[in-house]
């Protein structure tokens, strides 16, 4: 299966800039499965495929696409997607929920990403096209080392500059040169505050505050974050 194909089936056209990844092998991410972290990662963690490195974040292959979309817009699927809303999913979370393309959300040649919850009726406005998304997860990516998985802070960075490496070049100019002055810093420990007073430690090259502020000015979106219920009513 080709993205022209699943085009030609669904009646959409993929934005250019996925279509160029796809072109430069980005989106060839391989099958994934029991074997797939010792089989094919090592073959792409130096020259990572789409946010390879990104937090919560698994690529899907035109393959996969294939088949995400085809779920999405079965009548029967348990999500109950109404039919006004088209929905291309491109990669998932590691719960399930999908990242797609929200094709009939599209306005002025933008089309906006969004998170589909798998275990809600509601879809989350992430960027206002691909491009936007992509400087956001680096963004964040640069603000949240795993510290969980022990990942230390020489393969933290390692892993940040393989990603602009392969990514600078689907990005304007100016997000590439702040994703690049911000991977010279030094890596700190800070606290994110949470609902109640409660506080989470995290680290990272810059912190979450930082992250929201350069959003702000670099990628402005207003409706960044809000969603909309995208089941059928009734």
């Amino acid at each position: 299966m080709t993205l022209s194909e699943i085009e030609q089936r669904h009646g959409y056209t993929f934005p250019s800039l996925y279509r160029q990844l796809d072109r430069d092998g980005m989106l060839a991410v391989g099958e994934y499965g029991p074997d797939w972290y010792e089989r094919v990662y090592p073959a792409l963690k130096d020259t990572p495929t789409l946010l390879l490195h990104a937090d919560d974040f698994e690529l899907l292959s035109v393959k996969a696409v294939a088949a995400a979309t085809e779920e999405l817009a079965d009548p029967d699927d348990y999500r109950h997607i109404d039919p006004a809303f088209r929905f291309i999913p491109f990669a998932q979370t590691g719960a399930g929920d999908h990242y797609c393309f929200f094709a009939s959300g599209g306005q002025d040649g933008e089309m906006p990403v969004v998170l589909l919850w798998h275990d809600q009726n509601a879809a989350q406005y992430l960027a206002k096209n691909l491009q936007d998304f992509l400087f956001h997860m680096l963004l964040s990516s640069m603000a949240d080392q795993d510290t969980y998985n022990a990942v230390g802070d020489d393969a933290f960075k390692e892993q940040l500059a393989s990603m602009l490496g392969t990514h600078a070049r689907y990005l304007t100019a100016r997000q590439a040169e702040v994703l690049q002055a911000l991977l010279a810093r030094d890596i700190i420990d800070y606290e994110v505050v949470l609902p109640k007073g409660r506080k989470q430690a995290h680290r990272g090259l810059l912190t979450d505050l930082e992250v929201a502020s350069l959003r702000e000015e670099h990628i402005p979106y207003e409706k960044f974050d809000s969603d909309f219920a995208y089941g059928a009513a009734g």
